[in-house]
């Protein structure tokens, strides 16, 4: 099945319709995941052409509700977007460059951590970022060997 008639489907079994800007928005993330709500207006308007930031802001929000989209929210960093949604995975994040990679869960099952009391909350996810400096900012960092 090719990706875009996989896009299709999954926005049909949304219960969304199929639009121009829903296939961009989910083809961009598709290629570029973890990547700004700025970062995909670009790719829709090269796409697309002229398409409102509103446009895209709007599809963001539907596909995300929808399940269709993952939104995080890493400290100190734009709100980002990625198509992985079916599985319980954490990022961890350069803070140097800002590189995002997805890290399995530890334990596998949602939530994969659990607290030491749960205050009456049924608790269904656990979001974990790992921070850190990724192997290029390292060497960089170090500066040549001499």
């Amino acid at each position: 099945m090719s990706d875009r008639h996989m896009l299709h489907r999954q926005l049909r079994e949304a219960g969304l319709r199929v639009t121009a800007p829903r296939l961009a928005v989910l083809e961009i993330l598709h290629e570029h995941p973890h990547s700004t709500a700025d970062f995909v207006t670009t790719g829709v308007r090269e796409s697309l052409g002229a398409v409102s930031t509103q446009t895209v802001y709007d599809v963001l929000r539907a596909c995300t509700d929808r399940g269709l989209l993952r939104r995080i929210e890493p400290a100190g960093s734009p709100v980002r977007y990625e198509t992985r949604t079916s599985d319980n995975h954490h990022h961890l994040i350069c803070r140097m460059c800002g590189e995002i990679i997805d890290i399995d869960c530890v334990v596998g099952e949602a939530p994969c951590l659990s607290p030491d009391r749960d205050h009456g909350y049924r608790i269904d996810e656990a979001e974990v970022i790992f921070w850190g400096a990724c192997p290029d900012c390292r060497r960089a960092q170090a500066g040549p060997v001499s």
